[in-house]
């Protein structure tokens, strides 16, 4: 596996080695041993997918609130989604930057989302699948969001009129 620092500290782009020959390929997407290597957690207590039917669903910005707060490990496993995290540390020195990029089933790349990071993705394809591990189990009481939206964040998200949960859409913004 490659890691490559982001410019939010902490947060990690992960790209595979793949090894091919005749009957196709082989790629490691987790090792204990490499992630302690590169400072990454190397235990994840829950495993999470999530299927979206249709081109341009958007499903975020999600957290969950300390001391529930969780790292995320992020892959897409079929199709292709635009992820994007936005670094919501009040003292960090990249406070509500983001960093948005495409994950896919092709390019095999993912995400480590550190803790105190807002996370959602776009599907940039019908019948996309992600998958991702994260550090603590979900408690529906610390789960919090963000407006995808928030002018203060200005995410480019790739596709206009995202197919939106009530919830997702609703989130405050932060400038009130």
């Amino acid at each position: 596996m490659h890691f490559q620092h982001t410019h939010l500290q902490g947060a990690w782009i992960i790209d595979p080695e793949w090894r091919e020959d005749l009957r196709g390929g082989f790629a490691r997407s987790f090792c204990a041993q490499e992630f302690e290597a590169a400072g990454l957690p190397t235990t994840f207590v829950q495993c999470n997918t999530s299927r979206n039917t249709r081109r341009g669903t958007l499903r975020g910005l999600h957290w969950q609130e300390a001391p529930f707060a969780e790292g995320k490990l992020v892959r897409c496993t079929r199709g292709a989604v635009y992820d994007v995290m936005v670094d919501i540390r009040p003292h960090s020195p990249t406070h509500l930057q983001y960093l948005g990029l495409e994950l896919s089933e092709q390019n095999g790349r993912a995400v480590y989302i550190p803790e105190g990071f807002a996370h959602g993705y776009q599907s940039l394809t019908d019948d996309s699948e992600v998958f991702y591990m994260v550090t603590a189990a979900y408690h529906p009481p610390a789960s919090a969001g963000l407006r995808w939206n928030d002018p203060a964040i200005a995410i480019d998200w790739p596709i206009g009129q995202p197919i939106l949960s009530e919830r997702d859409g609703s989130w405050a913004l932060l400038t009130g």
